[in-house]
């Protein structure tokens, strides 16, 4: 049997586990990572691809965002459109100089693993976790299988970054939390293609034949999204189709849509998803272990990102200060930024979806917003200052 010991146990090498670990380091505490997949895996995942300002600070603070300041796009604002009419939402100007950065999460996960592996922190590749014991003690036990072998981290923290459907949240006893879900009667269908992207910065649209969104990976690579009904097929969308339909519902005056090879298609439900209980004795969990949000605000990576912060800020306290009272709060603390994020992912999300008809009720609402986002630098402010991230002091 492998036998580990440490001082943090991170099951999950995403860019909660990655940056947990790298930023323990920085700090002399011990932590060891067991991934369920393949180093090749995780380093080509296409995930999410906007980093808000505070991600980007925290990356550049640990030293692992050379290639993201070389290679990644800086976004100082964002264009909204509702039926053709287009308006463009500032963030420098509205959030006193506060952006965001398109870099895919690949790309981070490269950067961070290549971080983590040369600084000599050590990740078990294709090592399934299988139980975690005695979490209510001050010595907890992750049991995995690696390469046939049974093996064992014994820790004084466990930490689960282990995604949706990681032993972590399945591990908290079910009495200890309320689970909140919140389903979308419609999905995404995203492509990636070979061509430059056709707007400088980000288009969402409401349109009546529904939702699209215009981003991008790279000047030569871009990603693009069409709102579908949840039982839709990828059959149902050939490529000419596809860019078709983009074309109209991104469409206003004087602007053109650039088509190209598309290289990867996927459909992917809208779902909100939290538990109110992000720990349990010396388990704690982060990252979409804890929490899902629509990906309409841009959040998912970026929470995964604050809810490491405060681990660490409580596992500092608990090594330097034998403290536990940062750690016992964490759930407190990261539940403010992710009812946040539930909110705004929520907001933008039906307020660029087609919903209902046009004429209803609920489009007419939609369309007031719209109107009032247009003419209050108040309300394109909220806009704003959600989309690039609040600064960790606005929830202290």
């Amino acid at each position: 049997m492998k036998n580990i010991k440490t001082q943090v146990g991170i099951i999950g090498a995403g860019p909660a586990g990655l940056t947990l670990a790298i930023w323990l380091k920085k700090n002399g505490i011990e932590a060891v990572i067991i991934e369920r997949q393949s180093r090749t895996y995780i380093e080509s995942r296409v995930r999410a691809g906007l980093l808000e300002q505070n991600t980007v600070d925290i990356f550049k603070d640990l030293g692992v965002a050379d290639r993201l300041v070389k290679e990644g796009l800086e976004h100082h604002g964002v264009y909204l459109s509702f039926n053709g009419r287009r308006v463009r939402v500032p963030f420098d100007e509205l959030t006193g100089g506060r952006k965001i950065t398109i870099y895919g999460q690949q790309e981070v996960v490269k950067d961070l693993t290549e971080a983590w592996l040369s600084s000599g922190g050590k990740i078990y590749f294709e090592a399934q976790a299988e139980k975690i014991e005695d979490f209510e003690t001050n010595n907890p036990k992750i049991y995995f299988q690696h390469e046939g072998e049974q093996g064992v981290i014994d820790c004084d923290f466990a930490m689960a970054c282990d995604g949706f459907h990681g032993l972590g949240r399945k591990t908290l006893p079910k009495e200890s939390y309320n689970e909140f879900t919140h389903t979308y009667p419609f999905s995404w269908l995203g492509i990636l293609a070979h061509v430059a992207p056709s707007s400088e910065e980000l288009i969402y649209a409401y349109h009546e034949n529904g939702f699209a969104l215009s981003s991008l990976r790279s000047e030569e690579v871009s990603r693009l999204y069409v709102q579908v009904d949840n039982d839709d097929t990828l059959e149902n969308w050939p490529d000419e189709r596809i860019w078709e339909e983009l074309a109209i519902r991104l469409g206003t005056e004087g602007w053109e849509l650039k088509s190209g090879p598309i290289f990867e298609k996927s459909i992917t439900p809208m779902r909100g998803y939290m538990i109110d209980n992000l720990q349990y004795g010396r388990l704690f969990l982060a990252g979409d272990s804890a929490h899902i949000v629509p990906p309409t605000g841009g959040k998912g990576l970026n929470l995964a990102v604050a809810d490491v912060k405060h681990l660490v800020d409580g596992l500092v306290d608990f090594y330097k200060n034998n403290a536990m009272e940062t750690l016992d709060a964490y759930t407190k603390t990261a539940l403010k930024r992710i009812w946040r994020a539930q909110d705004f992912s929520n907001f933008m999300t039906a307020l660029f979806h087609k919903q209902e008809e046009h004429g209803s009720f609920q489009y007419s609402m939609q369309q007031a917003k719209f109107d009032y986002i247009a003419i209050s630098e108040a309300y394109a402010t909220t806009i704003a200052e959600n989309y690039v991230g609040l600064p960790f002091e606005a929830f202290e």
